[in-house]
C-alpha cells in the first residue's frame, strides 16, 4: 500500500487488503519520527469522529437513489474494558465528536462534540472559551460543571418544533422513527418497506419547505433536518483547540480520527493549517484530505495504545 499525494487530496492505492495497517501499528512505531523534527513528549492530541453524507439536490432523482444505496455497515461496540481511552486521557487532550461517546466513556475531562460540532462540552478547568457569546456555563449528568459551546443555540424551538411535526407526519409509516438531537432532527427509515421510501421523503420535503433556514442532508439509511449555518466540523476542531490554547503552540501535533465524508472538512483544516494529521477509518482505499488512514475501530483501538506506549516510554 502507499500513500499519494496532490498536495490536496491523498489517494489511498493499495488494491487489495493487507496484513499490516496502513500506519503500521506495531513497535516500530514508537521510534517514528515526525518529519522536521522528532516527537516531544509534551505533545497533545484531539480526536474526535464520526457521520453522514450530503443530499446535494431534493429535486433531482438522484436523492431517492441515494436513499437505496445508503445501506449501513454492521456496526460493533468496542467497549473500553482494557481503559485505553481512560490511559490515553490521562496524558492528552482529547475531544469526542459524538455525544454517543459521552454516554459510554462518562470521563468529565474530556471535550465532547454532537451534532456535527454544533454541541460542544467541555471541562471547567479550560476556561479560555468561557466568554465566547456561545458558551454557558451548566452542569452535565454527574452533577458536575461544564462549558458548553452551542452556535446553532437559536435554532432549537425550530428543530423541536420540525421534529413535533415529523412524528405527527410518519406515524402511519411502519417502521419509521423521527429522533430529535437537539441541533438537528433525524428520520431513519431503515426498518420501512423501500415502497414507502418515497412517501416518507416527499413529507421531509413538504415540511422543509417552510423552513428556508434549515437543510436537508442524507445518512445511512436516514434523513437529516440541520440548520443553515456556517459550521462544520473544522470549524469545530478549531474552536476546540483554540479553547485548549493549542492552536499557536509549536509543540502540539493535532490527531483528528474520522470516518465519514463530513470528517473531510476537519481533514481539510489540519492539512491547510498545518495544525497536525488526520487519520481516515475506511477498509476500502479513498480519495482524502487526511494523511493517513487506518481499517476499522480495532485498528483505531491499536493506534491510541501504541499512543499512550509512546508516552509513557517517554515518561520512563
Amino acid at each position: 500500500m502507499e500513500l499519494k499525494s496532490n498536495h490536496s487530496s491523498p489517494v489511498l492505492t493499495d488494491p487489495i487488503p493487507v496484513n499490516n495497517s496502513r500506519l503500521g501499528i506495531h513497535s516500530n512505531l514508537l521510534s517514528y519520527q515526525q518529519s522536521g523534527g522528532s516527537l516531544s513528549s509534551g505533545k497533545y492530541m484531539t480526536i474526535p469522529r464520526k457521520k453522514p453524507g450530503k443530499l446535494e439536490d431534493v429535486w433531482s432523482n438522484g436523492w431517492l437513489e441515494a436513499m437505496r444505496s445508503s445501506s449501513p455497515p454492521r456496526k460493533r461496540l468496542i467497549k473500553d474494558k482494557d481503559f485505553t481511552i481512560e490511559a490515553a486521557a490521562d496524558d492528552f487532550d482529547i475531544a469526542y465528536c459524538s455525544w454517543m461517546v459521552y454516554e459510554l466513556v462518562g470521563l468529565t475531562e474530556l471535550y465532547y462534540a454532537g451534532s456535527h460540532g454544533m454541541d460542544i462540552m467541555g471541562p471547567m478547568s479550560h476556561a479560555e472559551s468561557g466568554d465566547h457569546p456561545n458558551c454557558i456555563r451548566s452542569t452535565d449528568q454527574q452533577g458536575k460543571e461544564v462549558n458548553l459551546f452551542q452556535p446553532a443555540r437559536e435554532f432549537i424551538p425550530m428543530i423541536d418544533e420540525v421534529f413535533k411535526t415529523l412524528v405527527e407526519n410518519t406515524k402511519d409509516i411502519k417502521g419509521a422513527n423521527v429522533e430529535n438531537h437537539k441541533f438537528c432532527t433525524s428520520v431513519h427509515y431503515r426498518n420501512v418497506e423501500e415502497k414507502n421510501w418515497p412517501t416518507i421523503a416527499q413529507r421531509v420535503h413538504d415540511i422543509l419547505k417552510d423552513y428556508p433556514r434549515l437543510r436537508l442532508t442524507h445518512g445511512r439509511k436516514v434523513l437529516e433536518i440541520r440548520p443553515v449555518i456556517d459550521w462544520n466540523k473544522g470549524k469545530a476542531v478549531e474552536f476546540l483547540l483554540e479553547s485548549l490554547g493549542l492552536s499557536d503552540r509549536d509543540d502540539v501535533l493535532a490527531i483528528y480520527i474520522g470516518d465519514d465524508k463530513t470528517d473531510e472538512d476537519a481533514f481539510k483544516v489540519f492539512r491547510e493549517r498545518n495544525l497536525g494529521y488526520g487519520i481516515l477509518v475506511s477498509s476500502v482505499p479513498k480519495e482524502s484530505n487526511a494523511f493517513f488512514s487506518v481499517r476499522d475501530p480495532s485498528e483505531v483501538k491499536k493506534f491510541l495504545k501504541a499512543l499512550v506506549t509512546w508516552k509513557k516510554f517517554e515518561k520512563a
